[in-house]
């Protein structure tokens, strides 16, 4: 059977760098073995999704370079979770309740109270007909909860029932339902909550094996029985750790934290991202890794850190840093056309700038000190006029290529017995207006000698 793993978002909002390190750890398992990756969305709540984040979503992972070989949305499905649905209750596993959200609050606090754990005392097993009839003749609409296979035939007394896995993140794992309520899988107004169309879809798409955050731990648990009771194969499990902003908040879809939206419009480069996204918590060094295929290779699921990781802004500029400056021409080619670089020498700017570049687009700013008019001879003092008007004069004649700066300063050096910074600072100044930046060799060609000429107060 061909290993098949899923990212399910829920299309309310941009999905993050957490939201993308899921989708990364089941996109570059499936891809380590040569397996299936399917994106399911879950839209059905129907208030907050939209087709809007969701065709982002799609934008967003294909920017990363996540391929997907099908793609499925619970709204189209909801044939399979009625029919699910109708099966549990013939089983007995599904029950109608009817408390309000308030009544069911007050009831966990009178168990906190009490000092006793806030799990829910199966009090609608024990509704008879008259009673359900006379809830509904008020105008109540039931929830329905599984029952969780806590007990030896009477559900009023539960006992210990150990749920147990081999996690692939975590290693052995163990829930006790006893110590859990019996899920909500149907809400008063009939809408499905997570559990159960996930539950239907791993088992009709073939799931072989979910990764998903270890906030789902206890979910595993609960969901493993439904499994079961629906007659559906359990797939394997494995449970990452989360990752949180550097003041060690949570993120979220609804806030917009770090989305990756966002990061595209910053100017990051996808493997920047991806690279941190995955690395962030795992053994070894976080790299810059070239590309997907690369990155998978570092993926080893029990390395992942069991701690949650904290996500450094400082650390993905230094990653994206890292690609810019061993980037290949090809690869920022389109980019340095859409800025406006002249193409014919596209490649030698990029050879000369990119090391003084953290993002790609940053390459405008010597875009506009190469070819800009805004350059001018400097005001400096009058020894540093006289040295200016010589280096007009010593400039070799013919085109300027990469060896002229050498030639050039060479013969600077023998006229006017200048070297070093009180050489190389003054041209700096009067060719690009800064006191630092890219090699002059590699710039001298491209300023030219009529703009290099008016620079140096010609």
């Amino acid at each position: 059977m061909t290993p098949t793993l899923r990212f399910a978002p829920s299309p309310t909002g941009y999905i993050h760098i957490g939201n993308l390190r899921t989708a990364l750890f089941n996109f570059l398992y499936a891809r380590n073995c040569g397996g299936a990756f399917v994106l399911r969305f879950d839209d059905t709540d129907r208030e907050r999704s939209t087709r809007q984040f969701a065709d982002r979503i799609e934008t967003d992972l294909a920017w990363i370079g996540i391929e997907t070989d099908r793609v499925v949305r619970q709204s189209e499905r909801t044939h399979l979770y009625d029919a699910a649905t109708a099966r549990l209750k013939r089983l007995g596993l599904l029950y109608p309740c009817y408390e309000s959200a308030d009544e069911l609050d007050r009831k966990r606090k009178r168990l906190a109270a009490r000092g006793l754990p806030p799990i829910y005392g199966r009090e609608a097993l024990r509704l008879s007909d008259d009673e359900k009839q006379a809830l509904e003749a008020e105008g109540r609409t039931p929830h329905w909860r599984f029952l969780l296979p806590n007990h030896d035939g009477d559900p009023a007394v539960t006992r210990r029932t150990e749920i147990h896995w081999h996690d692939l993140v975590r290693g052995p794992q163990t829930v006790d339902l006893a110590s859990l309520s019996d899920p909500v899988l149907i809400r008063g107004d009939g809408s499905y909550l997570y559990t159960l169309p996930s539950i239907v879809d791993d088992g009709d798409l073939g799931i072989s094996d979910v990764i998903r955050g270890d906030d789902h731990v206890t979910n595993t648990g609960v969901q493993i029985p439904i499994f079961e009771a629906l007659g559906l194969a359990v797939p394997r499990f494995g449970h990452h750790n989360l990752i949180t902003t550097i003041g060690g908040e949570g993120l979220s879809k609804r806030t917009g934290a770090l989305s990756i939206r966002q990061l595209a419009e910053d100017g990051y480069e996808p493997m920047a991202v991806a690279s941190l996204a995955t690395l962030v918590g795992m053994s070894g060094a976080i790299e810059a890794v070239a590309d997907l295929d690369a990155l998978a290779a570092r993926v080893v699921l029990d390395e992942v850190s069991a701690s949650a990781s904290k996500f450094d802004p400082a650390e993905l500029d230094r990653l994206n840093e890292e690609l810019v400056h061993s980037m290949a021409f090809e690869a920022a080619r389109d980019r340095l056309f859409e800025l406006g670089v002249p193409q014919e020498d596209a490649e030698a700017f990029w050879e000369a700038v990119k090391a003084n570049c953290a993002r790609v687009r940053d390459a405008a700013v010597w875009r506009d000190i190469v070819y800009g008019d805004g350059v001018g001879a400097v005001e400096g003092n009058e020894e540093d006029r006289a040295f200016l008007a010589a280096a007009r004069d010593a400039l070799p004649q013919g085109d300027l290529d990469s060896t002229t700066w050498k030639t050039w300063t060479g013969i600077l050096k023998d006229r006017t017995g200048r070297k070093g910074r009180s050489l190389f600072m003054p041209l700096r100044l009067a060719l690009t207006g800064l006191d630092h930046g890219p090699e002059l060799a590699g710039l001298l060609p491209l300023i030219g000698r009529e703009r290099t000429v008016a620079r140096l107060g010609g």
